[in-house]
This record gives structure tokens, C-alpha cells and sequence, in this order.
């Protein structure tokens, strides 16, 4: 029996002045990536039961810190302990939660997994985790300390519960105007009124989307002597390049094959969709390519992306590449393995 028919019923039965509420539970999950730089030094230098703290991370509207023991709490020497803290109850109250914390290897993968459910309840220093979550022994430096990084994922899945008054009524569904916008605009291309060609193959578009999200489409297509032509041509371009560019324009997000396999899309799409974003100023999308080559950055290819983030003014790519160089042991290994090559 739904909420209104139940009232009715009640109300019916004399209960002249009722209320209602509804208890709503939720879960809310998010991610967070703890990245240790020359973990192996940190490791020597720092003694057992001595804790390191990742930077707070918020997760369903508490915050959260991971706190990791390179060299074990007491009477755990060898092993890697590893804690969810929750970082702000003074503020957000007590909070439950189910988290799970991984050791990746260089190509994002997980060595060991392992997870539980707690009740972070009034105990401000209250943590869980594992006194002996991995033996440092069982960590290959080739797989799991690749350029002297640990990268430890933490992902907090926080149990929402709120109560909502009851009122009569209709229930006003959520926008999904993305969505209409996507299936006419870009699966359907109906009403389309100008098609580009490029690499040999031509794609349909909208002269007005176009020049919305581009202003350098807008010069091209409503400002120049292409306004008057309903075919136009893009040179200099790969064809599977620009397909993820108009891709973007039109659902502002990259195509699903390319997200899914973003491992090999980092080292042959991402530098050239940076230039053509850049060369449509369309700066969400080149931060995002960005965003793709700074997880990509190692002694090989250091000295060819700095190069590239300095020529085409791609800073947080270039502060990146500087940290990484930040490490003498990086920096050793770039120049001994030709990182510094322009290829």
C-alpha cells in the first residue's frame, strides 16, 4: 500500500490529525588515491609503529584520512599496517561505513584487497583497519614500487539515513534533459545542417552546438564565408581524433570505449585530443587529457612529456612532470634511460 492510500486509511479511521514521515536510506561510495613517493627511503628512515597520513578526503558528507605504517604498529615489523580514520565527527557526528583498501601495481591492478564495516561512532580517535594488511616482502619492486611509488586505493561506501515529512502529492521526477539532449542530438543527429570532413570521412553536426561550445567553431561556422557552406573541412587531424572530439562537444564526455580502456588511450590518444581541444579551446577536454598523461608519467617518457606540457602550456601536466623529476632516484634513472630524448 503506498504512503498516500495508507494515510487515507488511516485518517479515515479517526486519526483526524497524522503525520508521516518516511526513513530513506542510502549509500553513497567514493574513491580515494593515496600515492607515496620514494616509499622504499621512507621506508628505512621511518621506525616501526610510526604512522604516515594521506590528505583528508570527503565521502557521503564526512571526511576521512588513510594512515599507513611503512614499517608495521608495534609487534607488526615487516608487515604494512593500514587504518581509515574518520576525519571530521566533531562536525559530521557518527557515521557507518564499509571501506576497502588496495596495493596497486603499476598498471593500476590490485596485489591484495581487503575490507570491512564499522561503526565510526563518538570516539573522535576511533579507526579500523589492519595491523598486518601486507608483508613488505611480498611486494615485487618491479609491479608494486615502480619509480619508488606505493599507491594505495581506498574505497568508503557511507550508509545515508534520513527521514523526510511526508506530504501529499505528486512526486516530481529528476532532469533528464542530458539525456534527451544526447539520444536527439547526438545518436539521432536530427536536424543536422553542416557535415565535416575530415581524415576521409565526413561527420554530421549542428552549426549552433558547434559554435556553443567552441569559439573557435562560432568564428568558423557563423562568423566567416563557411556560414554559407554546409560542408567544411578540418585538416591536420586524425579522423578517430576528432570523432572523440565531437563526441565531447555534444555529451561533454569521452567516448565509452575510450574510457574503458584508458590505460592504452594515454599513450596514443591523450596527446593528440590535448591538441585538438586546445586547438578549439575547449579546456574541460584538455584538462582531461591532461589529467590522463600525468598518471602516465615515467623514466622514459618524462623528458618527451615536459616538453610537450611546456609547448603547449599544459601547467598542472608540467608541475607533474617536475615532481616526479622532485625524486633524485627519477631523476637518475630518466637521464641513464634517455628520458630526457624528445621522441
Amino acid at each position: 500500500m503506498s504512503m498516500s492510500a495508507l494515510m487515507s486509511t488511516l485518517r479515515a479511521a479517526g486519526r483526524k490529525h497524522l503525520s508521516a514521515g518516511t526513513l530513506c536510506t542510502k549509500t553513497i561510495t567514493g574513491s580515494y588515491l593515496f600515492r607515496i613517493q620514494q616509499y622504499k627511503r621512507l621506508q628505512n628512515m621511518v621506525a616501526n609503529d610510526t604512522f604516515i597520513k594521506s590528505g583528508t578526503f570527503s565521502v557521503g558528507g564526512h571526511d576521512w584520512s588513510i594512515h599507513c605504517y611503512p614499517n608495521g604498529e608495534d609487534g607488526n615489523e615487516g608487515s604494512i599496517s593500514l587504518y581509515l580514520k574518520h576525519a571530521s565527527h566533531d562536525k559530521t557526528g557518527d557515521a557507518t561505513a564499509d571501506f576497502h583498501m588496495s596495493i596497486l601495481d603499476h598498471a593500476g591492478r590490485p596485489l591484495c584487497t581487503d575490507g570491512d564495516a564499522q561503526n565510526f561512532s563518538s570516539d573522535v580517535n576511533l579507526r579500523f583497519g589492519w595491523e598486518d594488511f601486507v608483508r613488505v616482502q611480498d611486494l615485487d619492486e618491479e609491479e608494486y614500487l615502480k619509480d619508488g611509488c606505493l599507491s594505495i586505493l581506498c574505497d568508503v561506501t557511507v550508509l545515508d539515513t534520513r527521514t523526510t515529512d511526508y506530504r501529499a502529492g505528486c512526486v516530481v521526477p529528476p532532469s533528464d534533459l542530458h539525456r534527451q539532449l544526447t539520444e536527439v542530438l547526438w545518436e539521432s543527429k536530427e536536424g543536422v545542417d553542416v557535415k565535416i570532413e575530415v581524415g576521409g570521412e565526413t561527420f554530421p553536426a549542428h552549426r549552433w552546438m558547434l559554435a556553443a561550445r567552441s569559439p573557435v567553431f562560432k568564428a568558423e561556422l557563423l562568423q566567416s564565408s563557411a556560414a554559407l557552406s554546409s560542408r567544411i573541412r578540418v585538416d591536420n587531424m586524425d579522423a578517430g581524433v576528432f570523432k572523440a572530439l565531437i563526441h565531447f562537444i555534444y555529451t561533454d564526455a569521452l567516448p565509452k570505449e575510450m574510457v574503458e580502456r584508458q590505460e592504452t588511450l594515454a599513450t596514443t590518444m591523450a596527446k593528440p585530443l590535448l591538441l585538438a581541444a586546445d586547438r578549439y579551446k575547449l579546456e574541460r577536454l584538455k584538462l582531461i587529457c591532461e589529467d590522463m598523461l600525468c598518471g602516465h608519467i615515467d623514466v622514459k617518457s618524462v623528458g618527451a612529456t615536459l616538453a610537450f606540457a611546456d609547448q603547449h602550456s599544459c601547467r598542472m601536466l608540467k608541475e607533474a612532470c617536475m615532481e616526479f623529476l622532485a625524486d633524485p632516484a627519477n631523476l637518475e634513472a630518466a637521464v641513464s634511460n634517455r628520458g630526457f630524448e624528445i621522441v
